[in-house]
């Protein structure tokens, strides 16, 4: 896993290994949909599709990503608009996260869906803004 000596690249202000290291690295589940939302965030800076897909819900899971296969994606920011916990095992993240793509700027907008089995949160879908 590539090291990060500054920040985590979810934005949350706190260092890589006090942050989503520890979802990554499967040691512990994220505690919430935020949580898990900012690290699968981390994840596609980290071009980590093993993860994505883990964290993805088995009813909506895609077989494959391609994230090695896509053009080169630098992601550079995360911002969490909103995190509504619907109900004990339901929430919604609203966010935008902002990328280059050949060095042409792009936001992604998304609200995405979340479900909570056995502990583990789980990204069910998002809806593009």
């Amino acid at each position: 896993m590539k090291k990060h000596a500054e920040g985590c690249p979810c934005g949350s202000g706190k260092k890589f290994t006090e942050c989503c290291a520890i979802y990554l690295s499967g040691k512990a589940f994220a505690p919430t949909a935020e949580a898990l939302m900012r690290s699968r965030y981390t994840a596609y800076t980290l071009l980590r599709e093993d993860y994505l897909l883990a964290t993805w819900h088995a009813s909506k899971r895609p077989a494959t990503l391609g994230l090695a296969d896509e053009q080169q994606t630098k992601w550079i920011g995360l911002e969490v608009k909103r995190h509504e916990q619907q109900d004990a095992d339901h929430a919604i993240v609203e966010f935008v996260a902002k990328y280059k793509v050949n060095g042409k700027a792009h936001c992604l907008h998304e609200v995405s869906r979340f479900i909570c089995e056995a502990g583990q949160w789980f990204y069910v879908a998002g809806d593009l803004s």
